[in-house]
């Protein structure tokens, strides 16, 4: 939960102080929560840790589509954001093949927590000596400053400095900002909830896998966890396929004086949405049954994997392109939404899967898949005559 609240602070933080700080600051935090997690003796300083470290790193996958937006241009942006979240979230989806092979080894959990403290802290040092600040308003503020030391001369001033921050300003123009653009903009609120139950399902599909392959085909607890295999497959192949994209946006963009269409992202994101519902609908109806071979719903995570990728992927970069001015809290917004399904989605996999099976269950999710579809279809065609009437949107249409 404090994963699914920290981007409505961070994302207008990284545009008030600029983005080297929160990550810096950021990840130390979670470094040092991680180790609180791994000593920790009773089940509640473990929740209050991981509240705190899900706060702390939170801010890394918030601020970094913000800072990419500040760091490419229009033609490698989404390239930049497609390799980003490749990597992200294949993380969670070969992670329980990892932490399952470290418990059965070691018999003991807390290893898992000493790798992730480990890499946290090799983070944060990557960071602070080596990350330069890449937001332009804090780059001229840091210029003014040396200035007014050099010449004395106290007049010179940025921009960026002479904003109103007292408490009620920053509460209401930047901390608000997220909510703002998430409840007044018909985009940011629908594409928010598409990558949202898609976010969702990448953490139900991490439960469910473990259910189906452990219970119903008794596989061992490290092997359980490595038909995610299958959906790390299917990252991948989206992460090409958006690659393969490219070249073919790079000409519309040229062809386009350099300004890019946000409309053109959607497209992609409608083939992936039809594989990510046929993903689930795989998965339900074959591996219900012990019956049929491990392998048939293995391979349908290669489906899930790539529309979930696709999705998720194609909704950030349409918001960043339609609302390139206020990324970070764009992305604040719809990383609110997606944090939530992530963390509430598995909590309702258990009685759903006990009282419908996961057939059923499947089939359910499916059909909601299918008709988020639209989404998609609908801003494909009407999206720009929408922006049109955005107080945030800078794009043209």
């Amino acid at each position: 939960m404090g994963f699914a609240f920290a981007p409505t602070f961070w994302g207008p933080l990284s545009e008030l102080k600029g983005r080297k700080m929160p990550i810096v600051l950021s990840m130390l935090g979670f470094t040092i929560f991680q180790i609180g997690v791994g000593v920790a003796d009773d089940i509640k300083t473990i929740l209050v840790c991981r509240f705190l470290g899900g706060v702390f790193g939170a801010a890394p996958i918030t601020i970094t589509a913000a800072v990419f937006s500040d760091m490419f241009d229009n033609k490698t942006r989404g390239l930049a954001i497609t390799i980003l979240s490749t990597v992200v979230f294949i993380g969670p989806v070969i992670a329980p093949c990892i932490g399952g092979f470290i418990v059965q080894s070691s018999h003991e959990w807390r290893w898992i927590q000493w790798l992730v403290t480990a890499l946290g802290f090799i983070a944060f040092l990557l960071n602070y000596f080596f990350l330069e600040e890449t937001y332009a308003q804090t780059i001229l503020v840091t210029k003014a400053v040396k200035i007014r030391s050099l010449t004395k001369n106290w007049a010179v001033h940025a921009e960026h400095e002479m904003l109103d921050f007292s408490l009620q300003s920053l509460i209401m123009k930047n901390f608000c900002r997220p909510l703002r653009l998430l409840f007044t903009e018909p985009i940011v609120l629908l594409m928010s909830l598409y990558s949202s139950f898609a976010f969702g399902l990448l953490f139900l599909s991490i439960g469910s896998y473990s259910a189906v392959f452990a219970e119903i085909y008794r596989l061992p607890l490290g092997i359980s966890g490595l038909p995610n295999l299958g959906m790390a497959v299917g990252i991948v192949l989206a992460c090409l396929y958006l690659l393969l994209l490219q070249p073919s946006y790079g000409r519309k963009l040229a062809a386009n004086d350099d300004v890019p269409i946000p409309e053109w992202r959607l497209p992609s994101m409608i083939t992936g949405g039809v594989a990510f519902a046929c993903g689930i609908f795989w998965f339900g109806w074959t591996g219900y049954n012990p019956s049929i071979h491990w392998i048939v719903p293995t391979l349908s995570g290669i489906f899930t994997g790539f529309g979930i990728l696709v999705i998720l992927i194609q909704v950030i970069n349409y918001l960043v392109d339609a609302y390139l001015d206020t990324a970070a809290s764009v992305i604040a917004a719809s990383m609110m939404f997606r944090s939530l399904a992530g963390a509430v989605f598995p909590l309702f996999f258990d009685s759903m899967f006990k009282s419908l099976g996961i057939n059923w269950t499947a089939t359910i999710l499916g059909c909601i898949a299918l008709l988020l579809v639209p989404v998609s279809i609908l801003f494909y065609y009407f999206g720009a005559k929408i922006r049109s009437k955005s107080l945030f949107s800078t794009a043209r249409e």
